[in-house]
């Protein structure tokens, strides 16, 4: 209340100071105008009785001079008119105006003597008088003077009215003034104010609810963000100092962010750690007049995120977004994430004809189908290869600048794009210890012997200190490719290869997610058992989920017939039963990847119209990008996860919906061609060729008693909390480090 009236009171001073200037300002001119208006009338008559009268004061006849003086007074409204011969012989139009006289001895003198006009105002009896006096001089009048006597009382009555109007002015526009900005203050910046108030008591108590609500104004999501930000930080701070006090107390090594972060600072001893992938981790877009980042859908970039954000140093990507270049700097460089910058990102520019030969080309429809056991053929061009080994060369220049100063960093190179880098960056930095992650499967020789290119690609990978694989399996798989096809010595004893002088490890590291005790510790949960009511109007009580780049090696029309099948042996589910779909498009620019988005729209639509009813069908298929964010409510909400791949590195989605359940309910289907089968071994493990036995797995999963669920799941997130992203990173670069 006393902040409402000194407001009040403040705005009232404020305004009553602009307005009395401005009033001031106001009547002085208005009183100079009218004063001078008054003075030239004046003049004016003054002038028309000179012209018409002077024959009258002539003949000094008093009678005709006071008749005419009086017909002029009339005639121009003024109070009147005194010839005045001498001091013994004056003539006044009115009696009333004698003791005027008073007024204009003075004046008379000072108009006789200099010869000329004379004005001035007086006040009588509370009357403001303006008199005007000019000097007679013609032939028998001599020394006399004509004086004429105007109202001015109308001049101050206006400047009073002038004052009276502003004030009422003043007062009514301070009220409303005031009135206006009590309303704004207390709904614009009060209102705001006790939200950031709560939100601060958010902050401090921890109600996260609270806080994801929209700020009430645009002007404070800012701050609404850096609010959310710094709470995260806070509780990620109580978090780790939680589970660093239970392991403690459990003598247990659970990996977490900052765990590695002082075990990188040990084994980098100052050096540089570099991760060089194709794609970014964040990508900037045009979206209308905003430019907005995002993060593209990648199991790479999942993985390897929390690492670099952990540990920072430098990420080197071929930068896609339309708004990429807007965003760096002169050396292409920005600090990422956005929000809270940890690490560097270089982006390296490819042009048109780089992206469609290096990228859709032999990356893409050569090398992952020949990786990947899902009958498609790969292709094979020359001159795709060519642009393959010239990004690759363009690679190795931006790694080599970036180690300049430095003659043994750290760099992980990531996946099959870059088969090459090792040995071109290797033949340049001796020193460097180098580590390249293959995150699809390796296939066996006789496979791999198809490409006409094996031995470069081989040679340039084996040019890596360190080889990383998935599996066991894979990691063979190579081993017995290399011993095929190059003249070099493998040791099946430690899993090296030895070429040249050159010896190179390769070995398995299950890759992961990040996911520690606080993660496993926590209760909340998004499931929603109205979702696909609330937001498609479809009734169903039982869900199942898949995310999957829409990719022939994922198995996704299989997944779909084994729904079909499963709904057929089993009607009573009919009505029931809704699988969601995610499906990113993905490399549509490649007739294979553009044909299976077009397959498995129609295969969907194809089983809907066999079951769906005015309110259900029995799959909802989403084509199109989801964040996290946006996929997080349907691992939480579904009864059953499928991942049905063909033939797949490891498959995060199947690790991430365990994560997902903090409840420990829900049921994952695996197939076996998945390397996440190996540590999955609470999910039901399927053959996605086996449409019957596969859709007996999706019965068996609905039909699973709780306690059994609970029972796997748990033992699925133990395996993930002690088998994380960290764990994953300490492993591969403590055997880095080892390497001499």
């Amino acid at each position: 209340m006393k902040l409402n009236f000194a407001l009040i009171l403040s705005i009232i001073v404020a305004i009553g100071l602009v307005a009395l200037v401005s009033t001031i300002i106001q009547s002085s001119t208005e009183k100079d105008n009218l004063n001078n208006a008054l003075k030239a009338r004046t003049e004016q008559i003054a002038r028309d009785f000179y012209v018409n009268g002077l024959q009258f004061i002539e003949t000094n006849n008093s009678e005709k001079v006071q008749h005419f003086t009086d017909s002029i007074s009339r005639q121009y409204n003024i109070l009147g008119i005194v010839v005045y011969y001498n001091s013994d012989s004056i003539v006044v139009s009115s009696p009333s105006l004698n003791p005027y006289l008073n007024y204009s001895l003075d004046y008379i003198s000072r108009s006789i003597n200099t010869d000329t006009t004379v004005d001035d105002f007086f006040k009588i009896k509370g009357r403001r008088v303006y008199q005007f006096i000019r000097p007679v001089n013609k032939n028998a009048v001599s020394g006399g003077v004509v004086i004429f006597y105007s109202d001015a009382q109308y001049i101050q009555n206006m400047i009073g009215s002038i004052w009276m109007r502003n004030f009422v002015r003043w007062f009514i526009q301070a009220l409303i003034i005031s009135f206006v900005i009590i309303i704004i203050i207390r709904w614009g910046i009060f209102n705001p104010m006790n939200k950031i108030l709560n939100w601060v008591k958010a902050a401090r108590t921890g109600n996260i609810e609270l806080l994801k609500r929209k700020p009430p104004a645009k002007f404070l999501a800012p701050l609404h963000k850096e609010i959310v930000n710094i709470t995260k930080a806070m509780h990620e701070a109580k978090a780790v100092a939680e589970e660093e006090a239970k392991l403690r107390s459990q003598s247990e090594s659970i990996w977490t962010p900052e765990r590695l972060k002082i075990e990188m600072q040990n084994i980098l001893d100052g050096k540089k750690m570099i991760v060089v992938s194709n794609r970014e981790p964040y990508m900037h877009i045009h979206s209308g007049k905003e430019i907005r980042c995002i993060m593209p859908a990648s199991g790479m970039v999942t993985a390897m995120e929390p690492v670099l954000k952990a540990c920072g140093g430098l990420w080197i990507a071929s930068g896609t977004g339309d708004a990429d270049k807007e965003m760096v700097d002169k050396n292409d460089k920005l600090k990422v994430p956005p929000e809270e910058p940890s690490y560097t990102l270089r982006r390296v520019w490819l042009s048109k004809e780089e992206e469609d030969h290096f990228y859709y080309g032999f990356s893409n429809e050569g090398l992952w189908p020949l990786c990947h056991i899902a009958h498609t053929r790969p292709t094979f061009r020359k001159v795709d290869w060519d642009f393959y080994k010239k990004v690759n060369e363009n690679f190795a220049r931006a790694v080599l600048e970036e180690t300049a100063d430095d003659e043994q960093p750290f760099i992980l190179i990531q996946d099959y794009h870059f088969a090459l880098l090792p040995a071109l960056i290797k033949k340049e930095k001796p020193l460097a210890r180098v580590a390249l992650f293959w995150h699809i499967p390796w296939p066996n020789p006789e496979s791999f012997g198809i490409c006409p290119w094996q031995r470069e690609i081989l040679n340039g990978m084996l040019g890596a200190d360190l080889i990383g694989f998935h599996t066991q399996y894979h990691c063979n798989h190579f081993l017995e490719t290399v011993n095929n096809s190059l003249e070099s010595r493998v040791l099946w004893e430690n899993f090296s290869v030895n070429r040249g002088g050159h010896t190179t490890l390769v070995k398995p590291f299950p890759i992961s997610i990040a996911f520690t005790m606080k993660d496993y510790d926590n209760a909340e949960n998004f499931k929603d058992p109205n979702l696909l009511q609330s937001k498609y109007n479809i009734n169903a009580e039982l869900i199942g989920v898949g995310v999957d780049r829409i990719d022939y090696t994922k198995g996704i029309i299989e997944k779909f017939l084994a729904i079909e099948r499963f709904l057929e042996k089993n009607p009573a589910y009919q009505g029931r039963f809704t699988f969601v779909q995610i499906g990113a498009p993905s490399r549509t620019l490649i007739k294979t990847y553009s044909d299976m988005v077009n397959a498995v729209e129609k295969e969907a639509e194809r089983i809907n119209w066999k079951f769906k009813t005015k309110n259900w069908k029995p799959i909802l298929l989403l084509k199109h990008h989801h964040s996290h964010e946006e996929i997080a409510p349907y691992y939480a909400s579904a009864d059953m996860c499928m991942v049905t791949s063909l033939h797949d590195g490891m498959n995060l989605v199947a690790k991430e919906f365990v994560a997902a359940r903090t409840q420990s309910d829900g049921v994952l289907i695996l197939s076996r061609f998945a390397g996440a089968s190996q540590e999955m071994q609470g999910a039901i493990i399927v053959n996605p060729y086996d449409i019957e036995k596969t859709a007996d797995a999706i019965k068996t999963s609905l039909e699973m008693p709780l306690e059994e669920q609970q029972f796997r799941m748990k033992q699925m997130r133990q395996s993930i909390v002690g088998n994380n992203i960290y764990f994953w990173a300490a492993k591969l670069l403590r055997t880095m480090a080892a390497i001499h």
